[in-house]
């Protein structure tokens, strides 16, 4: 299994729409950062965890050849805007893209795409999806995906994990009740918006105080703000801890 980081940006992206401070005017590119997404393939599929505003920028730039399903960890615009630009893989595949999200985050999705769900367009040329609500660990291929209820402010949103993989983007805290579920992890990924203290993300204070307490082999940050600029923030981290960049791949076994 290979895990692609689509983007690890924060809402507004890296660099914001205006900014001149200094990582928004970086020349460095992993200080440039698209809306956070993942890509996992394995077994000849390809899914994506949540479609950014992004995503055909991401798509075109990782080459990506089909979608076998697309998973979301809530509905914010920042992680469902992008639905649309899976239509080119719907087109190619001829079938209706499996689509995974919990029933809050569904009916949000049938309420921005409605013209994608009713299909009552005449002219055709709209995506078709398969919808499944996520009531618990699901199957896609093979690989058990356990839902990770986690969350953000006060918005219950879904971390994922797979193997020894874990995605938790989008989180100000993490239940109790969850915790053994990111435990023996190899590679466990978490929200780490910036230093200074944010009402619905996880800093890199509090995202650190986490990979302490559940010793994953590797673990990676994500969702990332115009505040970390990512060479000097990664040196800072220890040795088996890292800032994620846009189009990092990293091998699950």
């Amino acid at each position: 299994m290979k895990l692609t980081f689509l983007g690890t940006g924060t809402s507004t992206g890296v660099p914001i729409v205006g900014c001149r401070c200094p990582v928004c005017t970086s020349p460095a590119p992993h200080d440039k950062r698209t809306r956070p997404s993942v890509l996992l393939e394995y077994a000849g599929r390809t899914v994506v965890i949540d479609t950014t505003p992004d995503f055909r920028g991401q798509a075109l730039r990782e080459k990506i050849e089909r979608v076998d399903a697309v998973v979301f960890t809530h509905a914010h615009a920042d992680h469902v805007l992008g639905l649309d630009d899976v239509r080119p893989f719907f087109f190619r595949q001829q079938n209706p893209i499996p689509i995974y999200a919990d029933t809050r985050s569904m009916e949000s999705l049938r309420r921005i795409f409605t013209y994608i769900f009713e299909q009552t367009y005449a002219y055709g040329g709209i995506l078709k999806v398969d919808p499944h609500l996520i009531d618990g660990p699901f199957e896609l291929w093979g690989e058990r995906v356990v839902p990770i209820p986690v969350l953000h402010g006060n918005l219950p949103v879904l971390g994922f994990r797979l193997r020894k993989m874990a995605y938790v983007t989008d989180f100000s805290a993490i239940p109790e009740e969850a915790i053994p579920l990111l435990e023996g992890l190899d590679v466990l990924i978490l929200d780490a918006l910036r230093y200074k203290p944010h009402p619905t993300h996880s800093t890199v204070e509090n995202s650190l105080r986490l990979v302490e307490q559940l010793k994953p082999a590797r673990a990676y940050f994500t969702h990332i703000a115009h505040e970390l600029q990512h060479e000097e923030a990664n040196a800072k981290l220890p040795p088996n801890v890292h800032l994620a960049y846009d189009g990092l791949k990293i091998e699950l076994d």
